[in-house]
């Protein structure tokens, strides 16, 4: 008996893996988000105990190619933004792929750039420390999936920060443009906080635009509207 695990690729896959302009079309991103079921509509809740009616899990891109994928799209994100930066840091643990995937496309566009993740629980044998990859210093920017309650950037700034470096900026996945405790929503209650740019590859008003190009999404794009309305920042 043999098996295979050959796996036929979708469309917008393909797609994408034709062309590297295509790394800005963010309708391009929720499609493969949708298909790999990073993106999910139903009945969740969220950190904050709202119930929401939509997830982004970014630990569904799990596979090789998606993986290639999200990169390049981070990396596409990050150069748009004209930022400056000396090397890229992803808090534990999704942020571990997030930045390995985008250093290796910033390397294919000719922009080498060193990276670190840290460890949830220091090493005390071996390399030991808390830090795996390069050194921490010069202008940092941190990459995430999610800015939800802000404890993986306030953890991340603190370890920046002690090590003698500065936090440069944050990019996300998502925004979800909801209020935090302050009116503000947590994207923007930590660029307040730490007087940086936050950027996103799509946010939930781009979720929103796209489901009212498509057909079928009539439940959602009503159920999404309607927690928009009541929690929504924009």
């Amino acid at each position: 008996m043999t098996s295979s695990n050959k796996q036929t690729k979708s469309k917008v896959m393909i797609d994408l893996s034709l062309s590297k302009s295509k790394f800005d079309d963010l309708s391009l991103f929720i499609e493969l988000a949708l298909e790999k079921k990073v993106l999910q509509f139903g009945e969740f809740v969220t950190k904050a105990g709202r119930k929401s009616p939509y997830f982004f899990n970014l630990g569904a891109f799990d596979d090789g190619e998606s993986l290639m994928l999200l990169g390049s799209f981070f990396a596409t994100k990050i150069l748009n933004t004209k930022i400056e930066f000396d090397m890229i840091f992803g808090p534990a643990y999704k942020g571990i792929p997030l930045v390995s995937s985008t250093v290796t496309a910033l390397s294919l566009r000719h922009r080498n750039t060193p990276y670190a993740f840290n460890r949830k629980e220091a090493k005390d044998h071996g390399e030991g420390g808390e830090i795996i990859g390069s050194a921490i210093k010069g202008k940092v920017l941190v990459l995430d999936d999610v800015i939800s309650a802000g404890t993986s950037i306030n953890e991340s700034y603190n370890l920046i920060h002690n090590n003698g470096a500065q936090i440069a900026g944050v990019v996300v996945a998502i925004d979800r443009q909801e209020k935090g405790e302050n009116k503000l929503s947590a994207t923007q209650e930590i660029a307040k906080k730490y007087s940086i740019p936050v950027f996103s590859l799509i946010n939930l008003e781009d979720i929103i635009h796209y489901l009212e190009t498509k057909n079928g999404f009539t439940s959602e794009l009503e159920l999404i509207k309607k927690y928009q309305n009541t929690y929504g920042v924009i």
